[in-house]
């Protein structure tokens, strides 16, 4: 049966989660799109609820229109949206994560996984402090990576693995080359825009390193993707080298 009024109590709790209120089903979040819950289905995740526009032909719980357009946080609305339960591996895994420090905005959380996605990167760790993962903006962001890459929670250094390399604008060693090969497993740490990681995470890094750059720094996301790129690009061409004749 479709459902016609906005006084529908999973219409309210919709609401509630889009607007992230973590009082209510704060294990769970909303993907809205198509192409979103096509990549969860690619990746196994199975909606808790999902939702369609009445008459749109997509598989789910009809909802008039307007009134899904009312939950949806995109500027256009949407025709279709799922619930699913947040996912948190137990431990960092590697051979390659990356590590966010105080990352505040959303979209760049989001970045960070379709980078970490593209660049082969087995798990995104994110330190107290940052922004939330599987809040709207940053899944969106995502591209559908949020299904894919593992997300861990970290407290201390040590916990993330293998050798650490803390990004830091004015690092005195450029992140460029790796003698005897690029060590495995290893960690990037990429701290906020504007402060940075602190000199206690820098001073427990194993290696401290900058992105030559003309400007005086990078947004976060770009940083992480220009880092994982230089990281795996000799591993990446390596597998892509077309065979001689």
């Amino acid at each position: 049966m479709t459902i016609t009024s906005q006084q529908n109590e999973k219409l309210k709790q919709l609401r509630k989660l889009a607007r992230r209120d973590m009082r209510t089903r704060a294990d769970a979040f909303i993907a809205e799109g198509e192409d979103l819950l096509a990549a969860a289905d690619a990746a196994g995740w199975v909606p808790v609820e999902r939702y369609c526009a009445a008459g749109s032909g997509l598989v789910g719980q009809e909802v008039e229109p307007k009134l899904l357009a009312a939950v949806s946080q995109l500027g256009s609305g949407t025709r279709t949206l799922a619930v699913y339960r947040q996912r948190w591996a137990g431990a960092v895994a590697g051979p390659l994560c990356v590590a966010l420090h105080g990352i505040a905005d959303p979209g760049n959380v989001g970045t960070v996984l379709r980078s970490a996605l593209a660049f082969g990167a087995a798990s995104v760790a994110f330190r107290p402090g940052c922004a939330d993962p599987y809040g709207p903006k940053a899944v969106r962001a995502s591209m559908g990576a949020i299904f894919a890459v593992a997300k861990a929670r970290f407290v201390c250094i040590d916990e993330l693995p293998g050798t650490k390399v803390g990004l830091d604008a004015h690092g005195a060693e450029a992140l460029e080359g790796w003698p005897g090969g690029r060590p495995k497993p290893l960690t990037l740490l990429i701290g906020a825009e504007r402060a940075g990681l602190p000199d206690d995470v820098l001073a427990a890094c194993d290696r401290v390193a900058r992105i030559p750059i003309h400007s005086e720094s990078l947004n976060a996301a770009m940083a992480a993707t220009v880092a994982l790129y230089e990281v795996t690009r000799e591993t990446v061409s390596a597998e892509h080298r077309m065979p001689s004749a």
